[in-house]
């Protein structure tokens, strides 16, 4: 067997190459913004602001949600160096853009006859709502507000999560589909010209996504199996499941501390995935997945029989150790995020990383823990210090209880050099929230600061905001092109007087 530097470097070589997030950006502002510069060539009868507003909101929120379809599809040239948490964050932030965007596209239309005289602009407002030559855009909008509305609460719906996901795709292609139709057979500046055919591209490019999400990625899990070996208990509700690929299966190359998507059996379909962190190093054949018991899929996984194929879809995510080379490590788990943390630790140990590594381990529950005898041993081979954390006693615990406050993260650090020291935290939002800004307070600077959540919905913490505002910026590139788009249609029209 290869030995486990040789494993790594092999692993890292097998990703795809992965633009810049800068790139990503600049891409996302162009194909959103692209409508506006088309239409912009078009010559249409003279218009008021609040028409040339309008049918920018439209232009814009539907290219947007076009986009929507990457963002969600875990592309790695999009996820590759942003980390697929924070572009599933931004995927459902900018759902709300695009609902603003394309509810109020015929409301700004009516605004200057309801200014006017209110009874008629209305009036106005219903028949955009129901005559059939609107009707595509009345069906986009309503399928988008579904959409929208059931993600944000889809914790409340009495849905299993892969009706939902059924569901949810469905209504996506409606929306997008609807939408198009609406944007080339009633839109005045996509009836015809380059934006016409702009709008049959990303139509094109979205069904594209779609066929490999469910089409592509369908045969491979199917083409190239995975085979499960054993299933085996670590803690209570806590199993840990070695998987190897079968005889036309190539390794999967991956780093420490990625994840991938997991199906089973007959259900191996990408509606039926569900995401695991690898707790395993890249020199090892095949694939480790420590499971807690949590919901419909993760209850019964105690349940599958040795034999049972796999589908493996990835490896993903950014939760890893990259250019820190010289630098201490710093990991911190809370409860099943140990899954990711025990495949950094045991990649340090195969690797016999030099430089001091410090551990946070922190459960609910003294029966919580698992790896602890893994976790003692990696101190023969690392300059490693752990600390074992239950948030309640029990009988036998000897070990400390209470909560990973600032004093406790200090006492982490004491001895490293904050600047050159990188932080990695996995488990449930409060405590990511909480530690992040512990560390940042005791003076750790953000960007050597990483977390990766249980869910992809943005959190509260200094680094989340920091998220948030940069997705902000984006919704303003969006509204400054929009404002443009206006000015120089008045300007074309003034001068053409």
């Amino acid at each position: 067997m290869q030995n486990a530097r040789t494993g790594t470097e092999t692993a890292n070589a097998r990703q795809m190459p992965r633009p810049p997030a800068g790139v990503v950006t600049v891409s996302y502002l162009a194909i959103c913004i692209a409508p506006l510069v088309l239409a912009s060539t078009r010559s249409v009868a003279p218009s008021v602001a609040w028409d040339l507003f309008a049918a920018g909101l439209g232009l814009v929120g539907l290219a947007t949600l076009a986009v929507q379809f990457v963002t969600s599809g875990r592309f790695q040239i999009v996820s590759g160096k942003i980390g697929i948490d924070h572009v599933m964050a931004f995927h459902k932030t900018a759902a709300w853009w695009v609902l603003l965007a394309l509810v109020l596209h015929p409301v700004v239309y009516v605004v200057p006859t309801f200014l006017a005289e209110p009874a008629l602009g209305y009036e106005r407002l219903w028949a955009y709502l129901t005559l059939p030559h609107y009707r595509g855009g009345v069906i986009a909008a309503s399928a988008l507000i579904l959409l929208v509305l059931s993600a944000g609460f889809r914790r409340r719906l009495p849905l299993r999560y892969e009706i939902w996901r059924g569901a949810h795709l469905v209504l996506a292609a409606v929306a997008l589909g609807a939408g198009l139709h609406h944007a080339v057979t009633v839109g005045r500046f996509s009836a015809a010209g380059f934006l016409n055919g702009y709008w049959w591209a990303l139509g094109i490019a979205a069904a594209g996504v779609i066929a490999v999400l469910y089409g592509w990625r369908w045969a491979r899990l199917h083409l190239r199996p995975w085979r499960l070996v054993s299933v085996s208990k670590l803690a209570d509700r806590t199993w840990e499941l070695d998987i190897q690929p079968g005889p036309r299966t190539p390794p999967l190359g991956y780093r420490a501390g990625q994840f991938v998507w997991m199906t089973e059996g007959a259900r191996r379909f990408p509606l039926f995935d569900h995401p695991f962190s690898i707790a395993d190093n890249p020199a090892r054949p095949g694939l480790s997945l420590i499971v807690k018991e949590a919901g419909d899929f993760t209850n019964r996984i105690d349940e599958l029989s040795p034999g049972t194929l796999i589908g493996i879809d990835g490896p993903y995510g950014h939760f890893i150790i990259e250019n820190h080379a010289d630098d201490a490590v710093l990991l911190i788990a809370g409860g099943v995020g140990i899954a990711p943390i025990m495949g950094l630790l045991r990649d340090l140990v195969a690797r016999g990383y030099r430089h001091p590594v410090r551990l946070a381990y922190a459960a609910g529950a003294p029966e919580n823990f698992a790896c602890i005898d893994e976790i003692s041993a990696a101190g023969a081979t690392l300059d490693l210090r752990t600390l074992l954390l239950s948030e309640t006693p029990g009988q036998g615990w000897t070990g400390e209880t209470g909560m990973l406050d600032r004093d406790r993260l200090s006492n982490m650090l004491e001895g490293l050099d904050r600047q050159r020291t990188v932080a990695l935290i996995c488990g449930p939002g409060p405590m990511i929230t909480a530690v992040a800004d512990g560390l940042i307070d005791l003076g750790m600077p953000m960007d050597r600061i990483k977390y990766e959540r249980f869910d992809y919905s943005a959190g509260a913490s200094r680094l989340d905001r920091r998220m948030q505002r940069r997705f902000m910026l984006l919704a303003l590139g969006l509204a400054v092109g929009i404002a443009g788009f206006v000015l120089i249609m008045i300007e074309d029209l003034v001068l053409a007087l």
